[in-house]
C-alpha cells in the first residue's frame, strides 16, 4: 500500500516537472518576443529594467502560498528571469574581485547566474568599467552592519555621473580557511580589513599571536592562503571551494546578524515601484544650523531618512559633503516638494539615484 502511494506521488511530481519545463520554455519564448518588440521600437541598448523585476518579484511573493518561503521562491524565479533575459541580451556586470568575493555573491543574488560577471581589483575600477561602457552594471559594497560605511565607495560617487540602480543586502558569514590541517599551524591570516574587523573578538580570543594582514579582498586572501605556507584566510565558503582550502572554523564573525549592503551602479534611470529608496549627495556652508536646514525639508514632508553620512569634499580643509538615503522615489509628489526646498538651502544637491528597496 505504501509503495503504491509513493509511486502515485512520484508520478504526480514527474507530471508537474514536465509541465514546469513547458511553462519555463513558454516564458522564455515570450521573453524573446519582448526583445523583438523592443528592438523594433529602437530600444536596443539594455533590456534589463530594475523596476519591472521588482514588480514581478512582489507579485510572485503575493501569490506564494507556501510551503516554500518567499526568499526561496524569489531565488528560483530570479534564475528563471536571469536566463530569459540572457536570451534577449546577456548582461555584463562588474564586481569587486577576484572570483569568490561577497560582492560576486551579491551580483548573482541580484541578477541571477545567467550574466557575464567580470571581476575588477578595486572599487574605482568597477566605477570606470561601467562609466566606459565596458560593463552595463557594477556591484560595490557600501556599508556593513558592524563596521559601517565603505569609504572608497562613497568617495567614488563624488566624481561620477553614474546612478544607483538597486541595492542588495547580504547576510555575511566569515569562515577561517587554510591548507593547514589545524588552527595551531596558522602563522598569518589574510583578509580584507573590514572582515578582519568584523572578526576581531574571535581572532583576539583564538589567534592572539597570529599575524593579521589586510589585502584588497577576501578572495585575494583566499588565493594567498592557497600558496603561502602556514597561512589562512577569512572569506566566504565559495572562496574555499575556488581555491581548494579547508574550512577550519565556521561563522567566526563577532555579530551573528552581520550583513553588508551592496549598491548596483549603472547609467539608467529607474522608474518608481511604490517601495523605493533615494540617495543624494548634498553640501552646505559651514555655518551654525546648516545641517538642520538641510534635514528639515524631509521632516516637513514626512519623509523617513534611513542614512546620513559625512565625507570630506576634497575641496578644502574641513569642507564636508553628506550622503543621504531616504524612503521614496524622486518622482513621488512629497519627495518633489522636499527636494525643491532642499535645493534652495543647499550649496549643492546631487541626485545619485532612486531604486527599488532590497527584497529578500
Amino acid at each position: 500500500m505504501e509503495e503504491d502511494r509513493l509511486g502515485e506521488l512520484r508520478r504526480q511530481i514527474d507530471a508537474i516537472d514536465v509541465e514546469l519545463v513547458r511553462l519555463v520554455s513558454e516564458r522564455a519564448q515570450l521573453a524573446l518576443e519582448v526583445a523583438k518588440v523592443k528592438a523594433a521600437a529602437g530600444e536596443n541598448d539594455c533590456f534589463y529594467r530594475p523596476e519591472r523585476e521588482a514588480e514581478v518579484m512582489r507579485k510572485i511573493c503575493a501569490a506564494n502560498l507556501g510551503p516554500l518561503d518567499n526568499e526561496t521562491v524569489m531565488r528560483i524565479f530570479r534564475e528563471i528571469m536571469s536566463a530569459c533575459l540572457a536570451l534577449e541580451k546577456p548582461l555584463q556586470v562588474a564586481f569587486l574581485g577576484p572570483e569568490g568575493t561577497f560582492t560576486q555573491q551579491a551580483a548573482y543574488r541580484h541578477f541571477g547566474h545567467a550574466i557575464e560577471a567580470r571581476p575588477f581589483p578595486a572599487i574605482d575600477e568597477v566605477f570606470r568599467a561601467v562609466a566606459s561602457d565596458a560593463c552595463r552594471f557594477g556591484v560595490v559594497p557600501v556599508e556593513n552592519s558592524t563596521e559601517g560605511v565603505v569609504t572608497h565607495t562613497l568617495d567614488s560617487f563624488l566624481n561620477t555621473s553614474l546612478r544607483i540602480c538597486g541595492e542588495v543586502v547580504l547576510r555575511i558569514h566569515h569562515h577561517l580557511m587554510s591548507r593547514c590541517q589545524r588552527l595551531a599551524e596558522v602563522e598569518e591570516i589574510f583578509s580584507h580589513q573590514q572582515s578582519l574587523a568584523q572578526c576581531r573578538e574571535w581572532l583576539d580570543r583564538f589567534c592572539p599571536n597570529v599575524k593579521r594582514t589586510a589585502v584588497s579582498s577576501n578572495a585575494e586572501g583566499a588565493r594567498l592562503a592557497a600558496i603561502v605556507p602556514g597561512s589562512a584566510a577569512i572569506a566566504g565558503e565559495v572562496a574555499a571551494q575556488l581555491y581548494g582550502l579547508t574550512i577550519l572554523e565556521r561563522n567566526i564573525e563577532d555579530d551573528p546578524d552581520n550583513t553588508t549592503r551592496f549598491l548596483i551602479i549603472g547609467k539608467q534611470t529607474v522608474g518608481p515601484t511604490g517601495d523605493d529608496k533615494t540617495s543624494l549627495l548634498v553640501s552646505t556652508s559651514n555655518t551654525p544650523g546648516a545641517l538642520y536646514r538641510l534635514l528639515e525639508p524631509f521632516a516637513v514632508h514626512g519623509i523617513s531618512l534611513s542614512k546620513i553620512e559625512s565625507r570630506p569634499s576634497r575641496r578644502g580643509m574641513w569642507d564636508y559633503v553628506f550622503f543621504i538615503d531616504f524612503e521614496g522615489h524622486k518622482d513621488d509628489p512629497r519627495v518633489v516638494k522636499a527636494l525643491a526646498l532642499l535645493e534652495q538651502r543647499a550649496r549643492m544637491v546631487k541626485w545619485l539615484g532612486s531604486y527599488p528597496k532590497a527584497m529578500g
